[in-house]
């Protein structure tokens, strides 16, 4: 165990795998009154070991290190560094997660793992039994309390949640309960709703600290990223819903005929909403804020790689007052979980980011189950276009802020990079010369600007798409490969990347990379820019870096891309709506128009004796 000058002989590990948040936030406030934590002591299940195991050995091949068994005794050794901010110290904690396995089971040999185990058709099938029986899901998270007896543990790849068995599956339980409630929460006063909203608010920004050390943690994103991105623009969306509650109203219509006639706006009833890893704790808060300002009920499936800020957040929701059952976070996995809300028949709506691929998925279901209203924000290829009377150091700034932000991992990140040829080479060069100084390591570390990316699938499909750019000819300016610094093993790491010569067929020009690789395409004739621009499935977002204002909105009205921005790049406000064109998605989020998904519209048509007017 270290002591609390934060000396230790083990690096910080970037995604916790075997904790609850109450048992780690037990272990921040120990380090914080000076406390040493030895261990913690994780009861066992029979049908939960063998993966909680597999999910340990899966852990911790990502830390390059093996799980420590000795006389049936498993040991996770966790190690998390946290950085001076505010009132809080900082330094460094060292945990030992155990757990004892049965007598009767076999321990595989780890050494003759080659790669992440997988989890064999039986015994998924007896997971899923085991949730879809057991989980009662529950206002607050933490612990999920059912009716039965037989408590068993249901191991995420991050977080323990305990049920009991004998139920109906969560999702059930959860849309019954959000169902049910429906009528009571859609007649409290709108006022009262944005009151309760204002009170989220606050308590997210008083533990502000907590939930970007949980972000980070959780998503690997670095931690003065979390704090002053991600905790502002959360914060403030709440409060504009919140502004909004008592505001979205229906008119009187002049109709003909002795007749009064007016509209009214109504919540759309219980919402399905799930949010992706990238940015957990924004997302949940563009999909919270408008349905619960507009009376909806609301069941929430945070991704599987990264749900404990929702988690966190849900009992932030129990102490803010709203009433239980308002607001469910069901953690699980798409298949099932997420499958579950967009096919029940008392889910009237689902709000879906993700990938475009199960987005599709995600319609054709809801569509099939009992044609759900549906806001899909999916991916992207956006165009961020740089003309040669641009203002070069801003441009090649802009360039580099909206594509390596996040270590790429934004749907609206702009890896089509067109730059006007008399500036090319100048761009190139400069480009390369920003990416190089980019600081890569651990997210906690503030001078760090660049994390890990989520996890070894996305790094596997990065690197294979950039072996694609260099066989189809594009030119690899920097980057490439995987990162070889100090903290190369605590991550999956991928150097900042950039090709040049990149025509628009190229793949790299073509497919989401969802990582640190910018494309640089040359243009020369404009009308021909905005046709190459267009050419993609996708139309998320685009950015354009010029002096000339003219050449500025011919740009925007002619990109068929739903956020446009000029001389800046991923630019967000609460009051301004995002969505995309096209292969992006449906509907919008933010703004007066995220209201539009979240309300029914009602005419109500009176015959009256006689009209005044």
């Amino acid at each position: 165990m270290s002591d609390s000058s934060g000396n230790s002989s083990r690096g910080p590990d970037m995604r916790l795998s075997s904790l609850t948040v109450g048992q780690f936030w037990q272990a921040v406030e120990a380090f914080r009154e000076g406390l040493h934590i030895d261990y913690f002591q994780l009861p066992m299940n029979e049908f939960m070991e063998e993966f909680l195991l597999e999910r340990t050995i899966a852990f911790n091949r990502r830390q390059r290190a093996i799980p420590l068994i000795q006389n049936r005794t498993v040991k996770l050794h966790v190690g998390v560094n946290f950085p001076a901010f505010l009132d809080h110290p900082g330094g460094h904690i060292n945990l030992t997660v155990e757990y004892t396995l049965r007598d009767d089971f076999k321990i595989p040999n780890l050494n003759s793992l080659s790669h992440e185990p997988q989890i064999d058709g039986d015994q998924e099938t007896k997971i899923l039994r085991l949730i879809e029986e057991g989980a009662k899901l529950v206002t607050g998270g933490g612990k999920f309390v059912g009716k039965e007896a037989n408590i068993g543990y249901y191991i995420q790849p991050i977080i323990f949640s305990d049920f009991k068995s004998g139920m109906k599956i969560a999702q059930e339980e959860a849309a019954c309960d959000a169902f049910k409630l429906g009528s009571e929460w859609r007649r409290i006063d709108a006022s009262a709703r944005g009151l309760l909203l204002n009170k989220l608010a606050s308590l997210i920004e008083r533990d502000a600290v907590e939930l970007a050390s949980l972000e980070t943690l959780d998503n690997g994103k670095p931690y003065k990223d979390a704090y002053l991105a991600d905790l502002p623009l959360s914060i403030a969306v709440y409060r504009y819903y919140a502004g909004w509650a008592d505001k979205n109203h229906g008119k009187t219509m002049p109709i003909g005929g002795d007749y009064f006639c007016y509209t009214r706006h109504e919540p759309v009833g219980v919402v399905g909403q799930i949010i992706p890893w990238n940015f957990p704790l924004l997302m949940q808060a563009w999909k919270l804020a408008p349905a619960l300002a507009m009376g909806n009920t609301v069941i929430l499936k945070p991704a599987e790689q990264t749900p404990l800020t929702a988690l966190y957040v849900a009992n932030l929701i129990k102490e803010a007052g709203f009433p239980p059952g308002v607001v469910n976070i069901v953690p699980g996995y798409g298949p099932t979980a997420g499958k579950a809300l967009a096919t029940h028949p008392n889910v009237d709506k689902v709000a879906f980011t993700g990938s475009t691929e199960v987005g599709l998925q995600v319609k054709r279901e809801c569509s099939e189950a009992n044609l759900k209203r549906i806001t899909l924000e999916l991916g992207g290829k956006s165009p961020n276009i740089i003309f040669a009377d641009a203002d070069m150091p801003l441009a090649v700034e802009q360039a580099a802020f909206g594509l390596f932000f996040n270590q790429g991992q934004c749907c609206c990140a702009g890896s089509r990079t067109f730059v006007e040829s008399k500036i090319y080479d100048e761009f190139v060069e400069r480009s390369k010369i920003l990416a190089e100084s980019r600081v890569l390591g651990n997210p906690f570390d503030l001078n760090v600007n660049h994390g890990p990316q989520i996890d070894g699938d996305q790094e596997t499909k990065i690197l294979q798409l950039i072996e694609h750019g260099k066989k189809e000819g594009a030119k690899l300016v920097t980057g490439g490969g995987k990162f070889v610094g100090k903290e190369a093993n605590n991550g999956y790491f991928i150097q900042p990347t950039i090709f040049s010569d990149v025509k628009s067929e190229m793949k790299i020009a073509q497919e989401e990379i969802f990582g640190p690789v910018m494309s640089i395409i040359k243009f020369d004739d404009l009308k021909d820019l905005v046709e190459k621009a267009n050419e993609t499935c996708y139309g998320l977002a685009a950015g354009v870096v010029t002096r000339d204002m003219d050449k500025a909105l011919y740009i925007a009205n002619n990109i068929r891309a739903g956020t446009v921005w000029v001389n800046c790049y991923d630019v967000f406000d609460a009051a301004a709506p995002f969505g995309g064109y096209k292969m992006s998605g449906i509907g919008r989020e933010l703004g007066e128009y995220g209201l539009e998904p979240y309300t029914e519209v009602k005419t109500v048509t009176i015959k009256v004796s006689q009209k005044n007017s």
